[in-house]
């Protein structure tokens, strides 16, 4: 029978009643146990297996006595809108239940209007498809475009409910590196600063007091500088309180040092130079990302090297062959 169902579901989330829930219900138990939400418990009790005590089919609101086992399975699903394509993905990281990708930069996460293939999602869902897995692609979190790094993807609706709890949670480490105009002042602190759509551009976001609260901190890691005169560009490291669109590109422009080689948010005088060249996108990149595994509770934490085209900016700016 076993064999059978880890056919058509994923290994099920148990739960063993403890003496202080004697009496509880179903419910009641995965809630404060596995923190399963109302809503996955009314996806998997419509199915045969979903929701079983003592491997018997039960009602969410049903009774327990200590010792009894509550299973929950969840069906195997797959991404029936995504073309598998074999592109190649860096895996970092991947068990049974999460999948961590470094992703490249000008590479989209997942399809979008105008872009339904050459995603990460399509090289993933191909991946998967060789390995012979059922699996839904669910992104935890995105990264632009032309941003390159850590992305985490959960492999369960469960799991994807619980990394996103932790994220809303602030219990997500997201760490970035960026290349910027000028330096910080001061060159270690916060830019609490909302963010919203720009009226006028929909696609641009903007600092307004009408806005998302959005917090971002920084860290200046290195000073560049132009014989004899100020900074001209600096290494910052930023952490995210919060997960805005565009958030650390706006904060960066906000506090006058926007991001080398951003189209969007940076200067408008239309000049290119060495360091754009050298780039040749926006210089961000998730290099660390870590949380807590939904299943085993235990802190997980992955790094993400700077790619070549950032070392390559990194090596003109400290040479100060360039200038801005």
């Amino acid at each position: 029978m076993m064999e059978s169902l880890d056919q058509f579901y994923y290994k099920p989330l148990v739960a063993v009643v403890t003496e202080a829930e004697h009496g509880k219900t179903v419910r009641t138990v995965l809630e404060r146990q596995l923190g399963v939400s109302r809503k996955l418990l009314s996806q998997v009790k419509l199915t045969e297996h979903g929701l079983t005590v003592n491997e018997k089919r039960a009602y969410t609101t049903a009774p327990v006595v200590q010792g009894d086992i509550i299973r929950v399975r969840m069906e195997r699903e797959v991404s029936g809108d995504i073309l598998p394509q074999p592109i190649p993905i860096q895996i970092v990281f991947e068990d049974e239940d999460l999948l961590i990708v470094n992703k490249p930069a000008g590479m989209i996460v997942h399809p979008t209007h105008g872009h339904y293939t050459g995603t990460m999602a399509n090289g993933v869902v191909y991946h998967w498809q060789e390995r012979g897995e059922r699996v839904r692609f669910r992104p935890v979190h995105r990264l632009d475009e032309e941003t390159s790094g850590l992305v985490a993807i959960a492999k369960t609706s469960y799991v994807h409910q619980q990394l996103s709890g932790q994220m809303q949670a602030n219990g997500f480490l997201k760490l970035y590196r960026a290349y910027v105009y000028g330096c910080p002042e001061p060159i270690k602190g916060t830019v609490d600063a909302p963010i919203d759509r720009n009226p006028d551009e929909p696609h641009i976001r903007i600092v307004t007091p009408e806005g998302y609260p959005s917090v971002t901190h920084y860290e200046t890691a290195k000073r560049f500088r132009a014989e004899g005169e100020k900074p001209a560009a600096a290494a910052v490291r930023l952490k995210l309180e919060t997960g805005r669109t565009h958030q650390i590109r706006v904060h960066m422009q906000h506090i006058g040092c926007p991001l080398i080689g951003d189209k969007m948010y940076g200067p408008k005088d239309g000049a290119i130079n060495d360091w754009e060249n050298a780039v040749g996108r926006q210089a961000l990149h998730a290099e660390t990302l870590g949380f807590r595994h939904p299943i085993t509770k235990s802190w997980m934490e992955w790094q993400a090297p700077l790619p070549p085209e950032l070392e390559r900016l990194e090596q003109i700016l400290a040479q100060n062959k360039a200038k801005p």
